[in-house]
C-alpha cells in the first residue's frame, strides 16, 4: 500500500524552494483520511497557485493514489 504522507510531502518538496518546511499530518476515522500539507507562509501561494490549479492537481494525485484505500481523502493547504 502506498504510503499518502510522504506521496504529498514528496509532491510538495518538489514545489517549494524550501523543502525542509514541508510537513503533512495524517487524521484517520473510519470512513476518511484528512492530510494537511503545511509549508512556509511565504511558499503557501507556490502550493496553491493561480486560481488553485496547482491544488486542485494535487489533490487528483492522492485520491488516485489512495483508490485502493476504501476511504475519501481529503487535502487542506491550511
Amino acid at each position: 500500500m502506498i504510503n499518502l504522507q510522504e506521496t504529498l510531502a514528496d509532491i510538495a518538496k518538489a514545489i517549494v524552494d524550501t523543502p525542509e518546511e514541508v510537513s503533512v499530518e495524517m487524521t484517520e476515522d473510519e470512513k476518511s483520511i484528512t492530510l494537511t500539507l503545511n509549508v512556509a507562509a511565504e511558499e503557501k501561494g507556490m502550493v496553491i497557485g493561480r486560481h488553485g490549479k496547482i491544488a486542485k492537481a494535487i489533490r487528483t494525485v492522492i485520491k488516485a493514489a489512495s483508490a485502493n484505500t476504501g476511504k475519501k481523502v481529503s487535502v487542506d493547504i491550511p
